[in-house]
């Protein structure tokens, strides 16, 4: 029988390459109500998509205002009202308006901060829009009626709304700038997360356009 030989001898034990490619982690900072990217559609407003899913989208088990329930919520004032969103907010609600109207507002107070930030915005650029709020119930005191703010008979106003599912907010604060004299021409919301709104809209004569949808934010519409 050989003699085994001495352990300095041996061939070297064959080591695992250490050139292969580390393996890829997903980033941990991402939000687990934020689908990846590629599965969402494109969109021209992509910041403020990123801003809502970070800021204002929730999941959970939710009642919503229909009182139909949801497993997923949206408070876009987390976003209309934030600093580093605000902009981007008020160049996205530019960018679908009539570049012929005067004014813009809606029913308080899902509309109140869009309206106000658009128009402050628009100001900076040379571009006058006036603000206005839709109380929910006519004033019985002062000048009394629903419309709070800077609005004047025969103005052409854009109606608009942070989020809609059906859209009733939106109308409702169409029949009262009617009322007043004011002629609606466009209803705009931040987010749309029913889907039944434009067909609405459009009965009535009104065109609709939302800057992002519920699809936009990996969610189908709960219109109805």
């Amino acid at each position: 029988m050989s003699p085994v030989p001495p352990s300095s001898d041996l061939p070297p034990t064959k080591q695992p390459p250490t050139d292969l490619p580390p393996t890829e982690l997903p980033p941990t900072e991402q939000s687990s109500t934020e689908l990846p990217p590629t599965e969402l559609p494109p969109t021209e407003f992509e910041v403020l998509r990123h801003h809502l899913l970070e800021h204002s989208v929730k999941r959970g088990d939710f009642v919503l205002k229909s009182g139909r329930r949801s497993s997923w919520f949206i408070d876009s004032k987390q976003t209309v009202c934030r600093p580093e969103a605000m902009v981007a907010v008020a160049e996205g609600v530019l960018s679908v308006i009539p570049p012929d109207v005067d004014g813009i507002g809606g029913l308080t107070m899902g509309a109140d901060p869009v309206a106000f930030v658009t128009a402050g915005v628009a100001a900076t650029t040379g571009r006058m829009l006036k603000a206005f709020s839709v109380r929910k119930e006519a004033k019985d005191h002062g000048g009394g009626g629903r419309i709070a703010g800077a609005l004047d008979p025969g103005d052409r106003v854009v109606i608009t709304e942070d989020t809609v599912t059906r859209g009733t907010s939106l109308l409702e604060a169409a029949h009262a700038v009617i009322e007043a004299g004011g002629v609606p021409v466009l209803l705009v919301a931040v987010v749309d997360r029913g889907g039944t709104v434009e067909a609405m809209a459009a009965a009535e004569g009104l065109a609709f356009r939302a800057l992002l949808t519920a699809p936009d934010l990996g969610f189908g519409y709960e219109g109805g």
